[in-house]
C-alpha cells in the first residue's frame, strides 16, 4: 500500500476541465467588479469558486488513489461481491463522494474494505470537521456555531449536527481519560520551582427536568403534525429528565505558581467521584515528586476531607483568603450595617490581624465583641464567624504560608470554574447530565492546553 501514489501529472490531466472552469470563474468575477470596489465585488465569487475547485480536487485525488489501491489489492476470499455503492464523507475540503465495492458473507456480514482503508468506516465526519465543530461549540450556541462554520470554513452543518458531533467527541475525551490515553501535558517536576498547587470547587449547571422534556416533546409533535413530518426519534423509551433544575459538577485544577502549567478536569457526581479524580490525576502528574505541593480551597469540609484521604502527600491546606474575607464582611454588616464606615474599619481590623498574625489573633480579637453582644443576630453572626475560623485555624496561618512563598488565593480555580461552566449557563440553556459533562470535558482539554495533542492523536486513528 505504501507504493500506491498519485502524481501531479495524473491530477493535472484529471482536473484539466476543472482548472479551466476555475480560471474562467475567477476572470469573470474580476471583470464584473466595478471600479472603486474591485475587492468588495470579487472576493466572494473567487472564494466560492476556489472552494468548489478544492472539493473537486480532493475528491478526484481520492478517486485516483482508490483506483490504484483496488487494482493492486486482492479480492477478499470467501465474500460475495454485492456491487458498487456510493457514500459521502464530510471533510474540511468539502463533502466528497466515494464509490466503492461492497462485499458480504453470512459469517461476517457486510464488509467495505475501501471504507476501512480510507478511514471512514467509524466516523461520518473527518477529524478536521469534528475539531472545527468542537472548537466553535465551546464558545457559542450550536446554531451560531453552525452559522460561523458556514461563513468561515464553508462547511454546511446544522446546529443539531454540530451539537451531536461535540457531545460525541466529549464522550470520547472522557473515555480516553478513564483509559489513561489522555493525561496531563506536564509532570510535577516540570513545574516552576517544582511546585504544584491544586484546588477544587463545585459549580451548578442547569438541567432539563422531566416536565420540560415533556413540554418540548409536545411542542415538537405539534410542529411535525403541522408540517406533515414523521418523527426521527429512535425507537424505545425516551430519555428521562432531571429530578431537579440544577446539578452540581466538580472542577479540579492543578497549576504552578506562575500559571505556565495548568491541568483541569471536570465531572458530574458526588464527593466520591471527585476523590477518585484527585487520586487519578495526582498520580498522572507525579504529585508526590513535587518539592512543594499544597491545596488552596474555599474551606468546605467535604473538599478538605477528600484531599486528606486521596492526596495525603500534600504539604499544606490553605483557606482562600477572599472566602474568609467574605465571612468577615457579612459579619460586619450585621454588626454595623452594610457599607458604613464602622463596618469597613472592622473588616480592615479583622483581616489585617489574620493576615499579619494568623487566625488565633483574630479569634482573640473577637472575644470582646462576643462579650458585648450576648444575644440576638449580632451574637449569632459573631459565633458563626468564630466557629468557621476555629475549625480552620491550620488553614488560615497566613503569616507562615506567606513566609514559605505559598499562594493564599484560589483565583485560578475559581476562574476555571467560571470558564468551564459559562458555556453551559447561557440564556435558556438546559442540559442532560451526561451531555453537560461531555461539553465540560472538551473545555477541560482546551484549557489544559491539550487540544492540539488530542486532535493529533485523533487524526492518527481516523
Amino acid at each position: 500500500m505504501n507504493d500506491i501514489r498519485v502524481n501531479a501529472a495524473e491530477l493535472r490531466q484529471a482536473l484539466a476541465k476543472d482548472i479551466d472552469d476555475l480560471l474562467d470563474e475567477v476572470a469573470a468575477a474580476m471583470n464584473a467588479a466595478e471600479g472603486g470596489r474591485i475587492i468588495a465585488d470579487s472576493e466572494e465569487p473567487v472564494r466560492n469558486a476556489s472552494a468548489a475547485f478544492r472539493q473537486r480536487l480532493y475528491e478526484k485525488a481520492l478517486s485516483l488513489l482508490q483506483a490504484k489501491q483496488e487494482a493492486f489489492s486482492p479480492r477478499p476470499g470467501g465474500l460475495k461481491n454485492k456491487g458498487k455503492q456510493d457514500t459521502t464523507h464530510q471533510t474540511i475540503n468539502g463533502r466528497v463522494r466515494v464509490c466503492r465495492t461492497i462485499y458480504w458473507s453470512l459469517q461476517t456480514g457486510t464488509i467495505v474494505p475501501v471504507d476501512t482503508w480510507l478511514g471512514i468506516d467509524r466516523q461520518r465526519f473527518s477529524p478536521g470537521v469534528r475539531e472545527m465543530c468542537c472548537r466553535e461549540a465551546l464558545h457559542c450556541s450550536f446554531d451560531i456555531a453552525g452559522e460561523n462554520l458556514q461563513r468561515t470554513a464553508q462547511l454546511s452543518l446544522s446546529g443539531r449536527t454540530v451539537r451531536l458531533i461535540a457531545e460525541h467527541q466529549g464522550r470520547a475525551v472522557l473515555a480516553a481519560g478513564r483509559k489513561g490515553l489522555l493525561g496531563p501535558g506536564f509532570t510535577a517536576r516540570q513545574c516552576t520551582q517544582e511546585t504544584l498547587i491544586t484546588g477544587t470547587d463545585g459549580v451548578m449547571i442547569p438541567m432539563v427536568t422531566e416536565e420540560q422534556k415533556q413540554k418540548r416533546r409536545a411542542t415538537e409533535s405539534a410542529k411535525r403534525a403541522a408540517q406533515g413530518r414523521r418523527s426521527t426519534a429512535k425507537p424505545g423509551r425516551p430519555r428521562s429528565g432531571s429530578d431537579g433544575p440544577y446539578k452540581e459538577f466538580k472542577v479540579l485544577s492543578f497549576y504552578d505558581p506562575d500559571k505556565s502549567h495548568c491541568h483541569v478536569v471536570a465531572a458530574a457526581g458526588n464527593h466520591e467521584v471527585l476523590g477518585r479524580l484527585m487520586r487519578r490525576e495526582g498520580q498522572r502528574l507525579g504529585l508526590g515528586s513535587a518539592k512543594i505541593k499544597y491545596a488552596v480551597t474555599d474551606g468546605a469540609e467535604w473538599i478538605a476531607r477528600q484531599y486528606r484521604q486521596q492526596l495525603p502527600m500534600l504539604d499544606g491546606h490553605i483557606l482562600d483568603y477572599y472566602h474568609l474575607q467574605e465571612k468577615v464582611v457579612e459579619t460586619s454588616y450585621v454588626l454595623y450595617g452594610q457599607g458604613t464606615p464602622r463596618a469597613k474599619d472592622w473588616q480592615k481590623d479583622m483581616m489585617s490581624s489574620v493576615w499579619e498574625h494568623g487566625s488565633l489573633v483574630m479569634l482573640h480579637r473577637l472575644g470582646p465583641y462576643l462579650r458585648r453582644h450576648r444575644s440576638g443576630p449580632k451574637k449569632k453572626a459573631l459565633l458563626s464567624l468564630r466557629d468557621y475560623v476555629g475549625k480552620r485555624v491550620a488553614m488560615t496561618d497566613y503569616p507562615a504560608f506567606r513566609k514559605l512563598g505559598y499562594d493564599c488565593g484560589s483565583g485560578p480555580t475559581e476562574s476555571l470554574c467560571g470558564t468551564l461552566s459559562s458555556r453551559l449557563k447561557g440564556s435558556g440553556m438546559r442540559w442532560d447530565k451526561d451531555n453537560a459533562e461531555n461539553m465540560m470535558a472538551l473545555g477541560a482539554i482546551y484549557h489544559s492546553r491539550l487540544w492540539q495533542a488530542y486532535w493529533k492523536a485523533e487524526r492518527k486513528t481516523g
